[in-house]
C-alpha cells in the first residue's frame, strides 16, 4: 500500500532512477501506477493514499511541492530583514546571510560563567586525552545563542515571542580561532485560529538555522519557532 511520486526536471535528471520504484518495498508497477496489481478502485484505492508515499525531486522542487523549505534549495533574499515582516509576507526559502563572529576562549569562559555548565570539554585543556576534542571547544548552546545574536533583529515588530525548538544538531566542534556565520531561512508558516475576538491575529514560523564556519561546513543545524503578528491589528 505504499507508492511514489516522482517529480522530474532538469535539476534531478542526471540522478534518477527512472519510472521504476527506487525501494524494493514500494508497490510501484511502472509509470501513471501501472502493473503490480495497483488498481484504484474502492477500499484499496483510499487505503493506498493513507500510506507513506515518497516525493522524489529536486529541493526546489519539493520546496514548491511541500510548502516547506528543503535544505538545498535556492534562497529568496530581501532589502528587509524577515523580522520586520508580517506573517502574510514572509515567503518559504526566504533568507538572510548574517555577519561573521570568531570565536574565542574569553566567548567560552564568559558563557560557562553565566549559563553555569563547566563540563570538562570546555574548561580543563588537560583533561582530553581520549576525547574526540583537540583542544577546549566552544559550548553547543553558545553557538545557539550566538547564532541568534547573529540573526535576530532587536527592535520592536511582528515577531511577538520565541515559541521554541523543534530540532537541534551539533555536527563540527568549534574552537577558538573558528569563525561562523548562519543561513537564518524561512522554512515553514503555520495558520493559527484565534481562540477568541481579543485575540491577536498570528501564525507560527519555523526557521531552519544553519550555522557554518570558515570552511563552509555546516557546525550546527536547528529549527526554531517564533510567533508572527498578522496584518491589520489594531
Amino acid at each position: 500500500m505504499h507508492g511514489r511520486v516522482h517529480i522530474l526536471n532538469v535539476d534531478c535528471a542526471k540522478e534518477s532512477t527512472g519510472h521504476g520504484s527506487p525501494m524494493p518495498l514500494l508497490v510501484h508497477g511502472g509509470p501513471g501506477r501501472a502493473g503490480g496489481g495497483e488498481e484504484m478502485g474502492g477500499k484499496r484505492g483510499v487505503m493506498h493514499y493513507l500510506q507513506r508515499t515518497a516525493i522524489q525531486g529536486s529541493p526546489d522542487m519539493l520546496t514548491a511541492v511541500t510548502n516547506q523549505y528543503m535544505y538545498g534549495a535556492k534562497y529568496v533574499e530581501k532589502d528587509v530583514h524577515p523580522f520586520r515582516q508580517y506573517f502574510e509576507d514572509l515567503e518559504i526559502g526566504e533568507t538572510v546571510i548574517t555577519a561573521k563572529h570568531t570565536v574565542t576562549e574569553t566567548d567560552i569562559t564568559n558563557f560557562a560563567n553565566v549559563s553555569g555548565d563547566n563540563f570538562y570539554a570546555h574548561m580543563d585543556a588537560t583533561s582530553l586525552e581520549g576525547t574526540i576534542f583537540e583542544r577546549r571547544v566552544a559550548h553547543g548552546y553558545f553557538i545557539l545563542s550566538k547564532a541568534a545574536g547573529l540573526f535576530v533583529d532587536p527592535k520592536k515588530g511582528p515577531v511577538l515571542l520565541n515559541y521554541g525548538i523543534d530540532e537541534c544538531r551539533f555536527t563540527k566542534p568549534v574552537y577558538p580561532g573558528a569563525t561562523i556565520g548562519v543561513r537564518f531561512t524561512c522554512k515553514e508558516k503555520i495558520e493559527q485560529e484565534k481562540k477568541n475576538a481579543d485575540d491577536i491575529a498570528k501564525g507560527i514560523v519555523k526557521w531552519l538555522v544553519d550555522v557554518y564556519d570558515e570552511t563552509g561546513e555546516t557546525v550546527a543545524i536547528a529549527t526554531i519557532l517564533t510567533m508572527v503578528k498578522k496584518r491589520n491589528q489594531e
